[in-house]
């Protein structure tokens, strides 16, 4: 009797097919979550736990993050920048700001022969000649320039508030007269007056960042042996302060 042909049991095969794109899933979901946590600040101990959770996940010997570098403080540096340096040149940003927004105002009112704005050490100091707002010897803001005064002081509202000095400034013919017996106490009264004037035109003006003095002629910008250059001497300058000073002049200052 012929023997029945036995069947041969074919393994079952099981089709995997659909394990490649579930792993470009996984794999794309975890970079989107790599990029989202690398643009987070986190501390370097969280990110070795979640080096760790996902090294067990994936039964890997290493994990993929175990030679992550992470800045403890982000800010501190940036592209070799310190921190002190940034803020610095923030600051010096805003002051440019604050700079075209008076620049503007002298355009608007036409006062470029007597106002003129620039960037120094200190800050933004707007220079003012005195025969726009003082009578010669004399130290009360005229009377049709008082409106330029109270649009000066919207313009001084800050945020955050900067100090401001008011500084004036004569030039070297002497003063003596029945109100001021020099020139000195006629260049500190014209600061006075102005920085009174800005702040009664604007109450939100805090009065503890302003102050005012007086050099007379003992610190002129030109020679006072021509009108010119005395012209150029009878001046008040208002001194919009910077916030942070250079990283150099900190470190001087502690030494």
């Amino acid at each position: 009797m012929a023997k029945k042909a036995k069947k041969k049991k074919h393994d079952e095969h099981i089709d995997e097919s659909w394990l490649l794109p579930y792993s470009d899933l996984l794999t794309l979901l975890l970079a989107l979550f790599i990029v989202l946590f690398a643009s987070s600040s986190i501390d370097q101990a969280k990110m070795e736990q979640m080096s760790q959770v996902f090294t067990e996940i994936f039964e890997g010997s290493s994990g993929f993050m175990d030679h992550t570098s992470v800045i403890q403080n982000p800010t501190a540096i940036t592209d070799g920048v310190s921190e002190q340096q940034a803020a610095y040149i923030q600051d010096q940003k805003e002051l440019k700001e604050i700079q075209e927004r008076i620049d503007n105002f002298i355009a608007v009112n036409e006062l470029e022969s007597t106002f003129a704005t620039k960037i120094t050490d200190e800050g933004l100091l707007i220079t003012i000649r005195d025969s726009i707002l003082f009578d010669s010897g004399k130290a009360d803001v005229k009377q049709d320039y008082i409106s330029i005064a109270e649009e000066l002081s919207k313009l001084l509202q800050l945020d955050p508030p900067r100090f401001i000095v008011v500084t004036g400034h004569t030039d070297n013919v002497p003063q003596n007269n029945a109100e001021f017996r020099s020139n000195w106490e006629l260049s500190v009264m014209r600061a006075v007056n102005l920085m009174k004037l800005i702040m009664d035109s604007n109450p939100q003006l805090d009065p503890k960042y302003f102050s005012a003095k007086g050099y007379g002629e003992y610190n002129p910008i030109a020679s006072n042996d021509t009108e010119a250059g005395r012209a150029q001497n009878r001046r008040v300058e208002v001194l919009i302060q910077q916030l942070v000073e250079p990283e150099n002049s900190a470190e001087n200052e502690d030494e």
